[in-house]
């Protein structure tokens, strides 16, 4: 029996870290041939083992680094039909304690990112459409007092997700472009923010406390709309927030 995304030929960016490897897998169960890319090649490799999949190497925020892991996409496989912009950091600090450095490398890999990675991929994928799939955050929906970097970069996502999924829709590639905002993963990035403050078991019980569910996601809670609006089954959405929160936003 063929899967949600069978041979569909997705790429994932931070494929490395515990989102990213969640949907490798999820892709991979459902049929997908998946691209695994990570600035670290060592991490994508062990991502695309677990998917039997391919690694590439790729940073991000480098305009020359995407344009490289697009063209050995059209090398290899001659397509792309999906694109999950996934890479992403995250710094607590308010606006005050932000340093320019920090704006700079928050935007750079969670926005720049995502705006480099619709750009070159739409120029592989308009030839026969495909799906986009931008991870953003409730933080692209809310505020946080100590996420300035962070609230500004995913905001942006949200906004620049719509914009690409207008332009396609218009120029009629068959590509659509969707965000999805998930309430904190429990993953690496989230554990190394918890551990950098003055109490990290007190500054996760009150992420928790902040879920209406009553507990942090998991990647397997967020992989199912990934897997979504990566199939035909999402053919008629586009330019849509998706938000999987356990209740965060729902206050």
């Amino acid at each position: 029996m063929a899967g949600r995304v069978q041979d569909k030929v997705v790429l994932v960016t931070g494929a490395g870290g515990g989102l990213g490897r969640g949907f490798c897998r999820s892709l991979a169960a459902e049929g997908a041939i998946v691209v695994a890319t990570d600035r670290d090649l060592r991490l994508a490799e062990a991502a695309a083992a677990e998917a039997n999949g391919t690694a590439l190497p790729l940073d991000v925020t480098e305009d020359g680094a995407w344009a490289a892991a697009i063209a050995a996409v059209t090398e290899r496989f001659g397509r792309l039909d999906g694109l999950v912009n996934n890479a992403g950091v995250a710094i607590l600090k308010s606006i005050e304690e932000t340093t320019l450095a920090d704006w700079r490398l928050t935007i750079g890999v969670n926005l720049d990112g995502v705006f480099l990675g619709c750009k070159h991929a739409i120029g592989l994928m308009k030839a026969t459409g495909g799906s986009i799939v931008n991870v953003s955050s409730v933080s692209g929906l809310i505020g946080g007092h100590n996420l300035a970097a962070y609230n500004a970069s995913k905001g942006g996502v949200r906004l620049l997700t719509k914009s690409v999924a207008l332009h396609c829709a218009r120029a009629g590639y068959g590509i659509r472009c969707n965000s999805v905002h998930p309430s904190f993963v429990d993953t690496p990035m989230v554990d190394a923010m918890i551990a950098g403050t003055d109490d990290p078991e007190r500054a996760r019980q009150r992420l928790v406390r902040q879920v209406p569910l009553g507990r942090i996601a998991t990647p397997e809670d967020i992989a199912p709309l990934v897997l979504y609006l990566l199939s035909d089954e999402s053919r008629f959405v586009t330019g849509s927030e998706m938000v999987v929160d356990g209740g965060v936003t729902a206050g």
